[in-house]
C-alpha cells in the first residue's frame, strides 16, 4: 500500500507507520523537544511527510525548531475560493477573560525575560504571578479566596499546555515557550491597548468567581 509520503517527490519513501508514530502524539497535544528528544528527532526527519499526512485532515504542522516545540492547528475556516473547509479536528477553545488576561501577562513577562538575555527558562512563583494580576482583581476580595481563584486560573493554563508546575515545588511554575505562538509579537505590540480593554472586562468575571466562592 502506498503511503501519503510515497506520493511526494521531495522526500524519500517512509512507511505510513513511521509517520503515524509521530503524528499520533501530535494529535494528542504539543510535542516538546525536551520532553521526548527521540520523538522530536523523528519529527524533524519526517516533517515533510508529516505535513502531507496531516494536511489530509485539514491540519497544519507548526514547528519551531529554535524553541523546541511543535503542534497541529486547524486551517482557516474558508479556502481562497470562499468554500468552507472540512470540519475541524482540533477544536477552538473559548477562554475566559481571567485566563486570557493571565496568558497575556505571562507572555509579556516572557518577552521581558528574553530581552534580559539570561536563562532560557522563565520560572515564577505563585506570589510573583499574583503580583502580575493583582491590579485587575477586586480590591475587596479575601486573600485566601484570591489565591484559590489564581490556582484555578493556573490549573486551566497548565491544562492548555502554556505552563507547567515544577515537580516537588507546586507553588512554582515554568512558562512554556509555546505561549509565543499563541500570543504573537503583533498582539504584544498592542498590549497596552488590550490591557485597557481587560480592565473593563475583567471585573465582572472575577467578581462572579468571588461571589461563587463566598
Amino acid at each position: 500500500m502506498m503511503s501519503v509520503a510515497d506520493t511526494h517527490p521531495s522526500h524519500s519513501t517512509k512507511p505510513t507507520y513511521e509517520l503515524s508514530f509521530v503524528v499520533v502524539p501530535l494529535l494528542k497535544g504539543v510535542l516538546y523537544q525536551e520532553d521526548n528528544p527521540g520523538l522530536w528527532g523523528a519529527l524533524l526527519n519526517l516533517q515533510a511527510g508529516v505535513r502531507d499526512y496531516v494536511a489530509v485532515l485539514g491540519l497544519d504542522l507548526l514547528l519551531d525548531e529554535a524553541e523546541g516545540y511543535a503542534f497541529l492547528r486547524s486551517r482557516q475556516d474558508e479556502n481562497d475560493d470562499g468554500q468552507a473547509d472540512m470540519p475541524r479536528l482540533v477544536a477552538r477553545r473559548q477562554l475566559s477573560y481571567p485566563v486570557s488576561l493571565l496568558l497575556a501577562l505571562l507572555r509579556k513577562k516572557l518577552a521581558e525575560f528574553d530581552a534580559g538575555g539570561g536563562d532560557t527558562r522563565l520560572i515564577l512563583s505563585r506570589d510573583e504571578v499574583m503580583e502580575l494580576i493583582r491590579i485587575f482583581l477586586p480590591a475587596s476580595s479575601n486573600e485566601v479566596k484570591l489565591i484559590d481563584q489564581l490556582d484555578a486560573i493556573l490549573n486551566k493554563i497548565a491544562e492548555l499546555g502554556f505552563i507547567r508546575r515544577l515537580r516537588g515545588q507546586e507553588q512554582m511554575i515554568e512558562v512554556r515557550r509555546i505561549i509565543k505562538a499563541f500570543v504573537d509579537a503583533q498582539w504584544l505590540a498592542d498590549f497596552d491597548e488590550r490591557l485597557a480593554e481587560y480592565r473593563q472586562q475583567i471585573a465582572g468575571p472575577l467578581e462572579e468567581m468571588h461571589d461563587r466562592s463566598a
